[in-house]
């Protein structure tokens, strides 16, 4: 009798055994980024490779762009996803912003970058590229200053290797013709500095 029981109790503990093995084996769910449920702060990158509304393209057909004051060979990803962005594609005229949200500079000037392409709409494009920054402080970074613009990522600090410049903040400022004109490692910008920056190599004047 008392084998009986034994021989009915080890299929018993054979399952109870399974049972607890596959709830250990369960995964764990894992905790998901709040930034990334919620929509993105920039506009999107469709529209970096054509000209600014209003603006000629001058860039000539077929330009290459071997003399070396061009924006690099380099293509770069959309914050808010879709086809990678080839710099060498992108129009200007357009001012280039290099930030990171560790970077007090950084946080300091962006409302005035957000500011100037308010102010100068239809003339010329603010792009901003975003290194070393995880998303969701760039998120809310954006979210907080109300930065609106196009936001293009570059975790590796390609852009900056290729430029030979290591500053934060860094701003490039781009031509028509696809000429950079002039990179600011100045420190944080302020509105008339933009102002001036942009008419004095841009030859653009931006309305107050």
């Amino acid at each position: 009798m008392i084998r009986r029981l034994a021989l009915l109790t080890v299929p018993l503990l054979l399952v109870a055994t399974a049972a607890c093995t596959a709830e250990s084996e369960t995964p764990t769910p894992t905790r998901q980024d709040p930034a990334a449920s919620r929509p993105s702060p920039f506009a999107d990158c469709a529209a970096l490779t054509s000209a600014p509304d209003g603006s000629a393209d001058d860039r000539p057909a077929g330009d290459t762009g071997t003399d070396g004051s061009r924006l690099p060979e380099l293509s770069l990803t959309c914050f808010t996803g879709g086809a990678p962005v080839a710099l060498r594609e992108v129009r200007g005229p357009a001012v280039i912003n290099i930030w990171a949200s560790w970077c007090p500079p950084c946080r300091k000037e962006l409302p005035a970058f957000q500011r100037l392409s308010e102010r100068a709409e239809g003339q010329l494009r603010v792009i901003g590229v975003n290194t070393q920054d995880s998303r969701s402080a760039a998120q809310s970074i954006g979210e907080d200053f109300g930065v609106r613009f196009p936001m293009l990522v570059d975790q590796g600090q390609a852009m900056q290797r290729a430029l030979r410049r290591n500053a934060f903040p860094m701003t490039v400022f781009l031509a028509a013709d696809g000429q950079i004109r002039h990179i600011d490692t100045s420190g944080a910008l302020d509105d008339a500095q933009l102002t001036e920056l942009v008419e004095q190599h841009l030859d653009i004047t931006v309305g107050a």
